[in-house]
């Protein structure tokens, strides 16, 4: 299979390439939270909360950056931001919520209780 390059990062397989875009420790879970509704920083912070507040902020810019989550600033005092699932970011739900399924089936098999 040929390489892929994109912005002078090489990847081997398209999956590689979809891991690098939706997975990590932060994006599947922004991404979950956001597939029913808008979400605050504060709220995905709240409901994430092992999360830091650099690292959250931090991964929300790239799921922005690469268009799976908009971004709205509401100039009223305090500032509110609103982080919102677009269309490409919806499109990640079915998979993870197949890898979520399938993480359930490993745990069970492997005696891990959640």
């Amino acid at each position: 299979m040929p390489d892929f390059l994109n912005d002078k990062k090489r990847y081997y397989t398209p999956v590689e390439y979809v891991f690098d875009k939706v997975g990590g420790l932060y994006k599947m879970p922004i991404l979950w939270r956001l597939k029913d509704k808008s979400l605050r920083f504060s709220e995905l912070k709240r409901s994430i909360n092992r999360a830091s507040d650099r690292m959250l902020s931090k991964t929300l810019k790239e799921l922005v950056a690469d268009g799976f989550v908009s971004k709205e600033i509401i100039p009223e005092v305090p500032v509110k931001t609103i982080y919102t699932i677009t269309e490409k970011g919806k499109r990640s739900i079915a998979i993870i919520s197949t890898l979520r399924e399938y993480g359930f089936e490993l745990m069970k098999e492997d005696g891990i209780e959640h």
